[in-house]
């Protein structure tokens, strides 16, 4: 079988759990703080990304992260540009730990109108995928954001996301397609009840095109049940959305068939001052409770 192929399968039918290892500009300082990295520690935005990517290394090369466990690994752009011990991102993921490649495709959220966030354009799109297939990368990812139950406006994410994945899918990659419901959101429960029922419609309208989900934890457990049944869904994860790694376990645990795409809840608990033993173990031990929680 091709590459794409056994990516395919893996994807589609192995346990664990995908880690979302894809931070960019304006959630970077933050992930830094917390794996002790302040903003003192490094001058401008260059010195930030050399940080992060020493981070995001770090993570990738310790013997606790490996494709037993862990099944694939979203990259922002940077990342994909950079190397980990001497080798292109994406290539190290796949080749030395059986981890499938993703991309962060998207340029960020445009200003909140009707209740939600759309995706900013994205003019040089196709260059980028262009890009991530010459570099040996699977899949993409892009994330908008649901601040309020507005049916208008929940179909208007819901319709961006599927335009862009059929380019995407058309590029030869697999979208994975992450309308966030905002877990702050007043009416969270009603947001995702309409968002199911769109999804289901833009899924059946598919042709023979498969993608994935990446949907917040739901307030109504198995909520997404028929979306993870669905023929053109290789599989459905799950974004911490700022719940604790704890809270984020608990209620993945409650959702049958869907597994972790976990960035904040994944590297709680790490910092840049442990040892190399320290790091390793607290990573395992994150790794193995969320491959526990993904396993229902």
């Amino acid at each position: 079988m091709s590459d794409r192929s056994d990516q395919l399968q893996k994807i589609r039918s192995n346990e664990g759990f995908i880690a979302a290892l894809d931070q960019s500009g304006g959630s970077t300082p933050k992930a830094l703080s917390l794996y002790g990295v302040e903003a003192g520690g490094y001058s401008g935005d260059e010195e930030m990304f050399d940080r992060v990517h020493e981070m995001r290394c770090r993570i990738v090369e310790s013997p606790s992260f490996t494709g037993e466990r862990i099944l694939g690994a979203i990259l922002f752009e940077m990342t994909l540009d950079r190397e980990i011990a001497g080798m292109s991102s994406a290539a190290y993921l796949w080749s030395k730990k059986n981890v499938v490649p993703f991309l962060k495709i998207d340029k960020g959220l445009a200003d909140e109108e009707g209740g939600v966030q759309v995706m900013k354009p994205n003019p040089d799109l196709a260059a980028l995928l262009d890009k991530a297939n010459s570099r040996g990368v699977f899949g993409t990812k892009m994330r908008s954001v649901i601040k309020k139950a507005s049916a208008q406006g929940i179909e208007r994410i819901v319709e961006q996301q599927f335009q862009v994945g059929r380019q995407i899918c058309a590029a030869g990659l697999v979208p994975i397609i992450e309308p966030e419901v905002d877990i702050n959101s007043v009416d969270k429960a009603e947001s995702e009840g309409i968002l199911a029922e769109q999804l289901l419609s833009h899924l059946d309208a598919l042709g023979d095109q498969n993608v994935m989900l990446k949907l917040t934890l739901p307030e109504e457990a198995n909520l997404y049940a028929r979306h993870i049944r669905h023929p053109r869904v290789a599989r459905v994860v799950a974004l911490s959305g700022g719940y604790s790694r704890e809270e984020a376990n608990r209620r993945l645990g409650e959702n049958l068939g869907m597994i972790a795409s976990f960035s904040r809840a994944l590297t709680e608990g790490l910092s840049a001052q442990q040892s190399d033993n320290e790091f390793n173990a607290t990573l395992d031990r994150s790794i193995d409770a969320i491959c526990q929680a993904s396993r229902t």
